[in-house]
């Protein structure tokens, strides 16, 4: 099913007599439990810009609207959407065009997190479908105007279980005029933590912070800090940043002016791309990342959000998956399994599982906004 607009949206989900699997552009289908369903409800009819105010900050479009097609307008006009959202492709091997409705389902968001945020952050409004067929509506489209529930976080990061987004409001912001990337290298993993951390605590800004290990050569290991600004502006916050990092790692620090790629590799995990294994994507304390990767056997390992968010390369066995999991609830943190085959994202789950009363919180909410169980059921289930 390809509804055109929302009223058909609408009616094309009363309808239903059976489960359906909610896809935009199809590039993250791997996230998540496997959904059973015979038919495929699709959101690429919904697409379009019907909103754009550059001197608002604000930007409106359907959630079938191609990723590529919003930052190009934006590019236009100098600004960008500051989440930095990751393009799942290259690590889950998929194909299709990400949308912003998936971005928003998925709540996706990339290293600037640490300072602009996340993607439900960004949201000043959605509308939606819910599992009955009807058309609802919450915040406002150029700015924040949220009365009861805030059913704009809400759907941010449901994975489409509560409603099929249709329209979604956005601040924006400017394009930086610079940038500068400082590199220190040969930390091992609690030192560059440390080291991001103390880039994190100063003033200086920090808009991203990741630290990359090179198990073949330690000394080659990479541990990133990013500014962005204004021109003169970066280039002192650059040399006060960089006596800041020399003086904690005790090396020297290197300033690099043009980093694109460098950050698309950490935002879109790129060192696990082409490797086999199971990928984890694990939120903890910063201070509890080196920990983490240390007490679970792995292939591979990256940081980024200053060591709040760990990648994981582990075997696709349900045994590391035990391990992962068991490591995450001990450091109070939570493990989402990005990439496994199917049989083991069916066994192992996809989520950390829920306290029993968040679990029926959750639970609460799907039997209000979906009391059929027919969207996307048990994508979200642990």
């Amino acid at each position: 099913m390809e509804p055109a607009s929302e009223l058909e949206l609408g009616q094309a989900i009363a309808d239903l007599s059976a489960p359906v699997e909610v896809r935009g552009g199809g590039t993250r289908g791997g996230l998540g439990r496997p959904v059973q369903a015979a038919e495929t409800l699709s959101t690429a009819g919904l697409r379009g810009i019907s909103l754009y105010e550059p001197g608002a900050l604000t930007l409106v479009a359907g959630a079938g609207t191609p990723l590529s097609e919003i930052e190009a307008a934006l590019a236009a006009e100098n600004q960008r959407l500051a989440f930095e959202p990751m393009d799942h492709r290259p690590l889950l091997g998929s194909g299709g065009e990400p949308t912003i409705g998936g971005v928003a389902a998925c709540n996706v968001s990339g290293p600037r997190r640490v300072q602009a945020g996340a993607c439900r952050d960004a949201m000043l409004g959605v509308r939606f479908v819910d599992g009955a067929g009807r058309v609802v509506k919450n915040g406002g489209r150029v700015m924040k105007n949220v009365t009861g529930y805030d059913l704009v976080k809400l759907m941010g990061g449901s994975y489409g279980t509560l409603g099929v987004l249709t329209e979604l409001a956005f601040k924006v912001l400017p394009m930086p005029e610079a940038s500068a990337t400082l590199v220190a290298r040969g930390l091992d993993d609690a030192a560059a933590v440390a080291a991001m951390t103390a880039a994190l605590g100063s003033p200086f800004d920090v808009t991203g912070a990741a630290h990359l290990p090179d198990p073949g050569d330690p000394a080659d290991a990479r541990t990133l800090v990013r500014i962005e600004g204004f021109e003169a502006s970066v280039a002192y916050r650059a040399g006060r940043l960089r006596d800041l990092l020399s003086a904690q790692t005790q090396g020297e620090i290197e300033v690099l002016s043009e980093a694109a790629d460098l950050w698309a590799e950490v935002r879109d995990v790129r060192g696990f791309a082409d490797r086999p294994g199971a990928v984890w994507r694990i939120s903890v304390r910063p201070s509890d990342g080196p920990a983490l990767a240390a007490a679970v056997p792995h292939l591979g390992v990256r940081y980024d959000w200053g060591g709040g968010l760990v990648w994981l390369l582990t075997e696709e066995s349900d045994a590391a998956a035990t391990t992962v999991r068991a490591e995450a609830a001990r450091l109070r943190g939570h493990a989402t399994l990005v990439r496994a085959p199917a049989a083991l994202r069916a066994s192992a789950g996809a989520f950390q599982p829920e306290t029993p009363a968040l679990a029926a919180i959750s639970a609460g909410l799907r039997a209000k906004f979906d009391p059929r169980g027919l969207l996307n059921p048990g994508r979200m289930s642990a």
